[in-house]
């Protein structure tokens, strides 16, 4: 006695909408609020303006040529304060998991 052999059944295929963002249309859509909205605020802290992209740009570039090696100065601060709490986190953690002698 042979058992019939069952042919896998075609998934729905999605529609235009759903291929051309990728997912869901809602879903993608209030993923891309969010992300643009993340990415407004970082951009906002770095001080670019919506309307005046350009001129932003030219701003950030010459206050950061005129902050010169006061930004090293800055940028090594934050290296070492933030090293005093990571680096012993990563000893830490590489030993807890390092292979025992037998």
């Amino acid at each position: 006695m042979t058992m019939p052999i069952e042919t896998p059944k075609e998934s729905p295929k999605p529609d235009y909408v759903t291929r051309f963002f990728g997912g869901p249309p809602l879903s993608v859509i209030f993923r891309l609020v969010l992300l643009s909205i993340l990415v407004g605020v970082i951009l906002e802290a770095l001080g670019f303006d919506p309307w005046n992209i350009i001129d932003s740009l030219q701003r950030l570039v010459r206050h950061i040529w005129d902050m010169g090696f006061d930004a090293v100065r800055f940028l090594w601060r934050y290296l070492l304060l933030g090293a005093v709490i990571v680096v012993p986190i990563w000893l830490v953690m590489r030993l807890a998991r390092a292979p025992r002698a037998k």
